[in-house]
């Protein structure tokens, strides 16, 4: 006799695969370039071009994070789902938290941290940290490539990272520290992407910590992570997109994405 209850309890005890939620914190008044997440390229937004390419690369449902309600406007016109939060955060990741609160889906695992001001991030990078995060369990990760240019390593705007172990296509080693400036390159050190993905509970961790004194000092919010025994993986990027923080960067990036199109 086929036992219905018997096969009931084996399916419900499979493990499901893990869930991934990308959340995208976006707001108007960034110091360097007020209005930067609604300037227009292809006569598109900034953040609606981030978000379209979060959902390209089709790892969970993406979210913007706004304390703006013009940015929510523009994303919802532009098939995009936004969440608004407190205007109050004092960082990013503090913003994406009330966010996933609010999306309230307990079944979430993994929370991707994609920065609103880089259009240009790699579909398959994106796949990749996902991939690592959900491989090794670790508890937070982020991308890394490869330093061409050496005047990057004075370059107060672009953030390193320094690695336990050199990085390649397939492993995903520790960070040992996040730096603006260096005074000498150091055998591991790579170009530091904006992007983060933490478990859950790492996530809820992480912002119930105080900004550490290095994180203020630095203005790096992953050195709160470090400074409170929190593991931070790496996965080597394919690419070092640009990140948009001065309006010389919004120029830059409107002719290369003009050009592809």
């Amino acid at each position: 006799m086929y036992n219905f209850a018997s096969v009931y309890i084996v399916e419900i005890n499979k493990k499901r695969p893990m869930k991934t939620l990308v959340i995208i914190p976006s707001r108007l008044s960034a110091t360097r370039l007020p209005g930067k997440p609604l300037l227009k390229i292809n006569g598109i937004s900034m953040i609606s071009h981030v978000f379209k390419k979060a959902e390209e690369a089709n790892i969970g449902e993406v979210l913007v994070a706004t304390e703006d309600q013009e940015i929510i406007d523009d994303v919802k016109k532009n098939g995009g789902q936004a969440v608004l939060t407190k205007k109050q955060h004092k960082t990013g990741t503090d913003r994406i938290y009330e966010a996933l609160e609010k999306f309230d889906d307990p079944d979430i695992d993994l929370v991707m941290n994609l920065q609103g001001d880089e259009p240009l991030m790699n579909i398959e990078d994106i796949r990749n940290l996902n991939d690592q995060m959900i491989k090794n369990q670790s508890q937070l990760g982020t991308l890394a490539s490869i330093i061409r240019d050496k005047k990057i390593y004075n370059n107060q705007n672009i953030v390193k990272v320094e690695t336990k172990n050199k990085l390649n296509n397939s492993n995903f080693p520790e960070a040992i520290n996040f730096m603006r400036n260096i005074s000498q390159q150091t055998e591991n050190t790579y170009h530091h992407l904006g992007i983060y993905c933490y478990q859950k509970k790492t996530l809820k961790n992480f912002v119930s910590f105080d900004q550490s004194s290095n994180e203020l000092k630095n203005k790096l919010e992953q050195l709160r992570a470090l400074d409170n025994r929190i593991k931070i993986n790496v996965a080597l990027a394919i690419s070092s997109p640009i990140g948009v923080d001065t309006e010389e960067d919004f120029v830059a990036i409107k002719k290369i994405m003009e050009y592809k199109s």
